[in-house]
């Protein structure tokens, strides 16, 4: 398909949707986005917990492919290594994660996950035009320093994130809906290793693509889940009395 926007233009339109980005990361440390432990009534309609995960994770693999389907399916083996791993986090996020969650019965306002398709769908769209049109990539690349230190961050980081929700996850005895304090491991030091750990994968996506949209994506995602962190840390200290008073929010020794 003939190219109808320029780079030019395509790069103002992700810097300007990573400075919005920016501008969320503060406004988030005003309002708690509330789903979750944070969910509340005043912000509409409720919608199933899981069917809410699902809609707003798979909304981003669909405009993905959907850009790609409509302009070039036929690209490097290097950038389809690179669409896998973003397609194999949001294939667990759409369907696995969901399933194993042990949250029935639980809501979530349908307003935050409409605010979670908008933002897949422009996250989605900026990581399609960019490896539908302009990213062109050698078959070497996969031997460059900042691939290979991308991919060992981004693995490593989903790690991290898959064991802490699992390790989460496993606080509750089936039937149970409620709260408990996480110990051992990465909660020793941090009240969210999983949002730690997709910190730095999204971290190892922005090297190892070497790529402006995957530099917004990682600004997008260190600027909702930083904030929904220490969200998460306030609520711990708040309804535990013997949380420990040592643990940070999300960055072990510092944050």
């Amino acid at each position: 398909m003939e190219v109808i926007i320029t780079y030019d233009l395509y790069q103002w339109l992700a810097l300007a949707w990573m400075g919005i980005g920016i501008l969320v990361f503060f406004y988030l440390f005003i309002q708690t986005a509330p789903y979750g432990r944070h969910t509340t009534t005043s912000w509409g309609p409720l919608i199933d917990n899981r069917l809410g995960w699902f809609i707003m994770e798979f909304t981003v693999l669909l405009v993905l492919y959907g850009w790609l389907l409509l302009i070039r399916f036929n690209l490097s083996i290097t950038s389809w290594l690179m669409i896998g791993l973003f397609t194999f986090h949001y294939l667990n996020r759409s369907f696995v994660f969901p399933l194993r969650i042990r949250t029935s019965g639980k809501k979530m306002p349908f307003l935050i996950a409409l605010m979670a398709i908008v933002f897949n769908l422009m996250n989605g769209s900026l990581l399609g035009i960019y490896f539908a049109w302009f990213a062109d990539y050698p078959d070497n690349w996969v031997y460059d320093p900042r691939f290979i230190a991308g991919i060992l961050l981004f693995i490593t980081g989903m790690a991290i994130n898959w064991h802490a929700d699992t390790r989460l996850i496993n606080l509750r005895k089936p039937g149970e809906t409620g709260y408990k304090i996480p110990h051992g491991w990465l909660f020793k030091y941090i009240s969210c290793p999983n949002l730690f750990g997709e910190i730095i994968e999204w971290l190892g996506f922005a090297i190892l693509t070497w790529s402006l949209p995957g530099v917004v994506f990682f600004v997008w995602t260190f600027a909702n889940l930083v904030p929904r962190a220490f969200a998460h840390h306030r609520w711990y200290r708040n309804h535990f009395s013997d949380y420990p008073p040592n643990r940070k929010a999300v960055f072990p020794f510092i944050w």
